[in-house]
C-alpha cells in the first residue's frame, strides 16, 4: 500500500495579497499533483499574542496556538513561504514557531517539529527573492530538530513573476522549481 504524506502548507504572511500566499498555493497545488495530502492555511485566521512567557504561565497555550501547534502534530512535512522582512523572518512566523515550539504536560519536547521535512520557499519584489530570510527560516528549523530540503524556492521580482489570477506566467518554470519538494518520500514518526 502507497504512503499518503500529509503536508501543512503556509505562508509567513498574513497581508491578504502576498507574494508568499501565492507561492505557497502553487506549491501546495504541486504536492497534491505529486500524491500528498495538503492541508492550506491561514495565519491571519489564528491571531496568536506575541510569545509571552509570563501570559503562558498565567494561561497555557493561547487557543490559536494550540490549534496551529495541533495541525503541526498532525502532519509528516511543512510547506512554508517565507517573506523576507529586513534581510530576516516575519515576526508573525517567528511568533508561530515560538508557540508551537512551547511543551505542554506529558509532551516530549518540540513534537510538532521533531522528525518534520520542510520545504522552503520565498517570493519578493526585489532582486533576491527572500533569500536572506530563508537562511534564517533554516536556521531556526534546522536548531528545532526540523530536516530541511537543501533545495529551495526564492522567486525574485515577484510583482512580475505572477498574475492576478495566482498562476505563474511562465507554467514550465512552476513545474520546475517545485517538483523537487515532493520527489523525496515523507517517513512517519
Amino acid at each position: 500500500m502507497a504512503y499518503t504524506p500529509k503536508i501543512l502548507s503556509f505562508a509567513g504572511s498574513t497581508r491578504t495579497d502576498s507574494f508568499n500566499k501565492r507561492l505557497v498555493k502553487l506549491a501546495a497545488e504541486a504536492a497534491r499533483l505529486a500524491g500528498a495530502e495538503v492541508t492550506q492555511i491561514d495565519l491571519r485566521d489564528m491571531p496568536m499574542p506575541l510569545y509571552d512567557g509570563d501570559l503562558e504561565k498565567a494561561q497555557g497555550l493561547p487557543p490559536d496556538a494550540k490549534r496551529f501547534k495541533q495541525l503541526m502534530i498532525e502532519h509528516d512535512g511543512l510547506l512554508i513561504s517565507a517573506p523576507e522582512y529586513n534581510s530576516s523572518i516575519s515576526g508573525v512566523l517567528k511568533n508561530a514557531i515560538d508557540w508551537a515550539s512551547r511543551p505542554e504536560p506529558n509532551e516530549p519536547p518540540l513534537v510538532a517539529f521533531t522528525g518534520k521535512v520542510a520545504a522552503l520557499m520565498s517570493a519578493s519584489p526585489g532582486a533576491l527573492g527572500g533569500l536572506r530570510g530563508l537562511v534564517t527560516v533554516r536556521s531556526i528549523l534546522s536548531n528545532i530538530n526540523v530536516l530541511v530540503l537543501p533545495h529551495q524556492v526564492a522567486v525574485a521580482k515577484a510583482h512580475e513573476a505572477f498574475n492576478r489570477k495566482v498562476k505563474a506566467i511562465h507554467e514550465c518554470q512552476r513545474e520546475r522549481d517545485f517538483r523537487w519538494a515532493f520527489e523525496i518520500k515523507f517517513r512517519t514518526r
